[in-house]
């Protein structure tokens, strides 16, 4: 009887043990499924010179109109973005390190252009990419976290489809890793039309590598919404031209050596048009008075006669 019970003990603690087992590849299974979930071939191992070839690749590329959810739950399209430059960040809220630097670096740089560009002239957006987690309560939360608090930037989630397709059209590569996801340090400017105009990469950078192409755009790009032509507009873009980034400052300052170069040289042009219009002048009057002298001296002249002796 003893012996019947130590092999049933025996083969209840190996069917226990294979339960264990079984339950804890199951567990894994699931979590490495939840962590894959926004990445579209988990198998490929992230590779940072295909990936920023990949993203060089997407420059010039115009977006489709994905939809996504804002932390009110309130639905969000790239449309709605239209008309102005968007910044685009991708993180993902599980993020203890590379994320929030990334997040604190454009936000750094993000104060230093609304001061300097207007707050008014473009947006920022930041999107989880790892859709089963980074819904709107976990984008709120970081934005929270991270104190970020401007009137032109939005935290937004969406489901896996958008997020790979998004993906897909700024060229920002990730697959999932043992510490969460390898991913592309990229953040992407879009033009007024919605397409890829540059892409700042890093989790830390320096303000101007942000600003200089949103200066591009704003003092280039012709789809602003608005009268151009106003005088307020053509102060604002002169403004705009002569400002220049200060690294001790850590700001934008207009620099108006630059002010006052331009206005040497138009003094310089407009002397020069000057110089031969008056030259022009003056020679055309001595022609004028030239041509009166001989008028004037030709009636007084004797007729020539001949005399026959």
């Amino acid at each position: 009887m003893s012996g019947l019970s130590k092999r049933f003990q025996r083969k209840e603690a190996a069917a226990l043990a294979c339960l264990t087992l079984i339950f804890s590849w199951v567990l894994f299974d699931f979590q490495t499924a939840a962590v894959a979930g926004a990445s579209k071939d988990p198998s490929v191992k992230f590779e940072s010179k295909v990936a920023l070839k990949l993203s060089q690749a997407a420059i010039g590329r115009k977006l489709a109109d994905h939809r996504f959810v804002n932390t009110e739950g309130k639905s969000a399209r790239i449309s709605d973005f239209s008309g102005k430059p968007l910044i685009i960040s991708l993180i993902y809220t599980s993020c203890y390190n590379t994320c929030p630097q990334i997040t604190q670096s454009l936000a750094r740089g993000v104060e230093i252009a609304n001061d300097a560009l207007g707050k008014d002239k473009f947006n920022i957006v930041t999107i989880g990419f790892d859709a089963n987690f980074d819904k709107p309560s976990a984008m709120k939360s970081f934005r929270r976290q991270q104190d970020i608090d401007f009137e032109n930037w939005q935290f937004l989630s969406a489901d896996v489809s958008t997020v790979w397709r998004l993906s897909d059209d700024i060229g920002f590569s990730f697959s999932p890793s043992t510490q969460g996801f390898d991913h592309l340090t990229q953040t992407t400017i879009l033009d007024g039309h919605g397409k890829v105009f540059a892409h700042v990469y890093g989790d830390e950078f320096p303000a101007p590598q942000l600003i200089e192409p949103l200066k591009s755009l704003v003092l280039g790009d012709n789809s602003w919404k608005g009268v151009q032509g106003t005088l307020a507009s053509i102060i604002d873009r002169v403004k705009l031209a002569c400002t220049v980034y200060d690294p001790q400052r850590e700001a934008y300052r207009f620099d108006y050596s630059l002010f006052i170069g331009m206005l040497i040289g138009f003094v310089c042009l407009a002397s020069f048009f000057g110089f031969v219009f008056r030259e022009a002048w003056l020679a055309k009057k001595r022609r004028r008075q030239s041509n009166e002298s001989t008028n004037e001296i030709l009636p007084h002249s004797s007729p020539v006669t001949g005399a026959d002796n």
